[in-house]
């Protein structure tokens, strides 16, 4: 006679598929919210306020946005269909003429200066990744290490921005992507009591 304790039923396959896709949900949004938002993760307990003196440091992906709040996107990016056809290698921002710009990741300052009648602020990121901005006023010179937030200038005016708007652009390899692979899109709007 076999005494061996009966053998638990299998559970379905369609359950555990569930499981699965549960939990994965759930990792996937936790990491969402420490990444976008560490104070609500802190606040949730989900983060230390102190981490670990050992913890590696982990660089930004995301850029900061290169002109003041709000951001409004006046001009999206529009890949040209050949390197040398015409469209939009970059996005325009609106921005009121003297607003302050600033670096949207560290690197170097490869270029402050004026290109056909416009000042154009150049950042070497490393990696084959170059961003500019324009127009501008430059308070940075070629050579200039900068880190990222911090100035390069003021909006000025000059090419298709006259003086509602800058030009953003980022090239890698020398070839221009959208801005918004390293912005990460448009931040949330902020709803505010009406007074």
């Amino acid at each position: 006679m076999d005494r061996r304790p009966p053998s638990p039923a299998p559970r379905p396959r369609r359950a555990i598929a569930s499981a699965i896709a549960a939990t994965t949900l759930v990792l996937a949004t936790l990491s969402a919210l420490i990444a976008v938002s560490p104070p609500a993760a802190l606040a949730l307990g989900f983060v230390s306020a102190t981490p670990p003196a050992e913890a590696p440091r982990v660089e930004t992906v995301q850029w900061v946005w290169p002109v003041p709040v709000p951001i409004r996107v006046v001009s999206p990016f529009r890949a040209p269909p050949t390197p040398y056809a015409s469209g939009h290698r970059g996005i325009d921002l609106a921005v009121e003429r003297d607003s302050p710009l600033v670096a949207a990741e560290s690197g170097v300052v490869s270029f402050a200066g004026m290109v056909a009648g416009r000042g154009v602020v150049a950042i070497d990121h490393g990696d084959g990744v170059v961003s500019a901005i324009e127009p501008v006023d430059p308070s940075v010179e070629a050579g200039d290490p900068i880190i990222a937030g911090a100035a390069i200038g003021t909006a000025s005016q000059g090419g298709h921005c006259e003086g509602d708007c800058v030009h953003f652009g980022v090239r890698v390899d020398g070839e221009y992507v959208s801005p918004f692979l390293f912005l990460g899109g448009l931040p949330r709007a902020v709803l505010l009591p009406s007074a």
